[in-house]
């Protein structure tokens, strides 16, 4: 599959996981991919504690929009920011003001179970339908939060029986149930625990969301070492270069160790197939915090996976 099969594939993307797996670089690498293959992209934060400026060399995030290169912008989504410009956009922008001075305005966007996360996707909704960008890539809240972030719609739908939030709600649901609108990129580490929330995970927004999947992304896979079974000494002798007798030991334990770890990272990888067929999508593991030279390794890697990706049928 070529990249801009790939990235046109869906309008938005929901890039979810397990928290501490990456799922904020891989949001990075993957809207750098989408921008290099052509496609106009925006990336949407809705947590408030990303760390996508990191990754992608730009100022701390706000709610407008920022320009990181001449295809890539990004920005943050807040619920009571959100809840704001719904009043603006329908004349109440004296009501909205003194909204926020009081305090109302945080009782209004927590009054309902589920309509913070109702109010940033119905924003999300919005961008997407206004046709902001070729691609609108999420930044979601951690797994377990990700489930109830993406059931709220179908909650309020039980809640509320009329009136605007109900039309909010079904428009949510609509566009989440729609695999030429959503879908979702879970990201998980080589691991027995990421990969078993996956899996859960998975079955959960298939089954309870009904929202279509992408390929999983393991990332920080750290790759095998051609060690050729010898050992630092006899290649520290055959380089012609001195190495002490503990040195050597300490490097041949590390060789051991990463071979170990490879292995377990392999295993997992299969494990992880077993019982989630889906494709997959492998990323390196990259030393010390991803900057943008991080994230541009990351956006070649991914180009060189979803390359290999089967065409769809």
């Amino acid at each position: 599959m070529n990249v801009e099969q790939f990235c046109s594939a869906s309008r938005v993307v929901i890039v979810a996981g397990k928290g501490g797996v990456g799922k904020t670089t891989v949001t990075a690498a993957l809207a750098t991919t989408a921008a290099r293959a052509g496609a106009s992209v925006l990336i949407v934060e809705v947590e408030g504690k990303s760390g996508l400026a990191a990754a992608l060399g730009t100022a701390p995030l706000t709610y407008e929009e920022q320009q990181v290169e001449d295809r890539l912008r990004v920005r943050t989504v807040a619920p009571d920011e959100a809840l704001l410009e719904y009043l603006e956009d329908r004349g109440l922008r004296r009501i909205s003001k003194r909204m926020v001075r009081t305090g109302v305005l945080d009782v209004v966007a927590t009054a309902v179970p589920g309509m913070k996360d109702i109010l940033v996707l119905g924003k999300v909704k919005q961008l997407e339908q206004a046709d902001v960008a070729d691609l609108i890539i999420i930044d979601a809240p951690a797994a377990g939060h990700a489930i109830t972030f993406l059931l709220s719609a179908r909650g309020l739908l039980d809640a509320v029986r009329l009136g605007p939030v109900r039309s909010q709600a079904e428009d949510v649901i609509e566009m989440i149930s729609d695999p030429t609108r959503c879908r979702v990129l879970l990201v998980t580490l080589p691991e027995e625990t990421p990969v078993n929330e996956l899996v859960e995970t998975a079955y959960a927004l298939e089954d309870r969301v009904g929202v279509k999947l992408g390929p999983i992304v393991v990332n920080q896979l750290l790759g095998g070492l051609s060690v050729d079974g010898h050992t630092a000494s006899e290649d520290a002798a055959t380089a012609g270069v001195p190495v002490v007798t503990a040195e050597a030991r300490a490097l041949d334990a590390a060789a051991v160790f990463r071979a170990q770890r490879r292995t377990l990272e392999l295993e997992q990888a299969d494990r992880l197939a077993s019982r989630l067929p889906l494709p997959q999508l492998a990323l390196p593991f990259l030393f010390g915090e991803i900057g943008p030279d991080g994230t541009s390794v990351l956006a070649d890697a991914l180009a060189a996976g979803i390359a290999a990706l089967p065409e769809p049928t």
